[in-house]
Order: structure tokens, then C-alpha cells, then sequence
């Protein structure tokens, strides 16, 4: 990636694909799976905020540069600030996970650069992952070859997970913290908060440290007064 972009694409501590609770979404998986041994294609994933898009695409990235391939990831809502040319720098990855597709559609100059370098990674035989708020038809996309090219390979929507697979979320990302999160106590955070991983996980951020400052357990009177429940 070229030094000069002013992108703040740090890939997130955590977000591995071993730290993804896939649920119901074990198809999305087995689909990434070849992309990530270096086979060509492409994958679109969609879904409400907070389901795991970038989780996953953040995961992809990390394994293949640990796999020794060339990776990147680009967020749309930074690259919608930045000029469309600078796409023309992206075209030589093993690997290019496009995030939040979609807050570029509707711009005619961004959409013709993303068809281009859809089309000089696929003549590479480069892997490419996308993911957006809603289907390639839906997302907003103008130019008919882009939607095309979008839709071409598998899509997906990400699929909620159930209470017992967002406890298992939960309960999982205190352990490789350090806590200790009864089922019951994981259970009272599902039941109360936000059934979002992405808010769930927020969530326990907060009673890390509120827990954290006082020196006490994770316990559910701790939960009620950390969050006023």
C-alpha cells in the first residue's frame, strides 16, 4: 500500500476469523476458505451495522499476510473523502477486502474506478471481498457493469446470532481477557443489551474497566450499576 495514503487502516487486535462466531453463517466460511488459500473469486457479504462485516474482512486480511500474500484492507468510509484515482495503487494485492462498499455508490467517479480495478484484479487472478449495508441491487450502485460485477460471484447476508452463539461471543472475548463471565452473567448482558455483536462486545468494554477500577467480579449486581439497568 502506497505510504502516502492517509488511511487509517489498522487492523483491529482481536478480529481474527478464530474469534468469529459464525452461528448460522458457516456458509460464508466454506466460501472464504479458497480465497484465503489463494484461489481467484470473490465474495460479497451484506447485513444490518454490527453483524460482523468487518470482523471478517479484517480476519481475511490478517490471515493472508500471515500467509505470506499480499493483503489490504480499504474502508469505504474513509476512501469516500479521498480522490477516486488513488485505486489505481490497489490492483497488484493477493488479496483487496473493499468495507462499507456501498457509502460509495451513487458517485459516478468512484464507481467507474472501482469497475477498473474490479476488472485488473480479476484479470490478475486476485482474491476480492466486499462488503456493504445491502445487496449489489440494492446498494445504490448507478453503473450497471459494476452491479453486474458486484453480483457475479457468491453473496451473502449475514445471518443474527442466536442468544446462545452471542453468549458464546461474549464469553469468549472475556477469556482471552483475562475475566471470568458466568453463563448467567453473559446471559443477563444478552438479555438486556443490544443484540448486536458489535454492541454486546462494546458493552463489555465498558464492565471491563468499570470492574476493572473497582477491583470486583463480573457479577450481575455489577452489571446493573455499571450500565444503570
Amino acid at each position: 500500500m502506497s505510504a502516502q495514503l492517509p488511511l487509517a487502516l489498522r487492523l483491529r487486535d482481536g478480529l481474527t476469523l478464530e474469534t468469529f462466531v459464525a452461528g448460522a453463517n458457516q456458509a460464508v466460511l466454506a466460501t472464504l476458505t479458497p480465497l484465503l488459500a489463494g484461489e481467484p473469486g470473490q465474495l460479497y457479504l451484506y447485513s444490518d451495522p454490527g453483524l460482523g462485516r468487518t470482523h471478517l474482512l479484517t480476519a481475511a486480511v490478517i490471515q493472508a499476510e500471515q500467509a505470506g500474500r499480499r493483503a489490504v484492507l480499504l474502508p469505504g468510509r474513509e476512501l469516500a473523502a479521498l480522490p477516486p484515482a488513488l485505486l489505481e495503487d490497489f490492483d497488484h494485492f493477493d488479496l483487496l477486502a473493499l468495507d462499507d462498499l456501498d457509502l460509495l455508490a451513487g458517485r459516478p467517479e468512484w464507481e467507474e474506478a472501482l469497475f477498473h480495478l474490479y476488472n485488473r484484479c480479476r484479470d490478475r487472478g486476485a482474491a476480492m471481498l466486499f462488503a456493504a449495508a445491502a445487496a449489489p441491487a440494492a446498494a445504490g450502485f448507478a453503473l450497471p457493469d459494476l452491479r453486474s460485477r458486484l453480483a457475479a460471484g457468491p453473496v451473502f447476508r449475514l445471518q443474527p446470532l442466536t442468544d446462545e452463539a452471542l453468549v458464546e461471543l461474549l464469553r469468549g472475548r472475556a477469556a482471552r481477557r483475562g475475566l471470568t463471565l458466568a453463563d448467567e452473567v453473559a446471559g443477563f448482558i444478552v438479555h438486556r443489551g443490544a443484540r448486536t455483536p458489535s454492541a454486546l462486545l462494546a458493552l463489555l468494554d465498558r464492565l471491563d474497566e468499570h470492574a476493572l477500577a473497582r477491583q470486583r467480579r463480573l457479577t450481575i449486581p455489577l452489571v446493573k450499576e455499571a450500565l444503570n439497568w
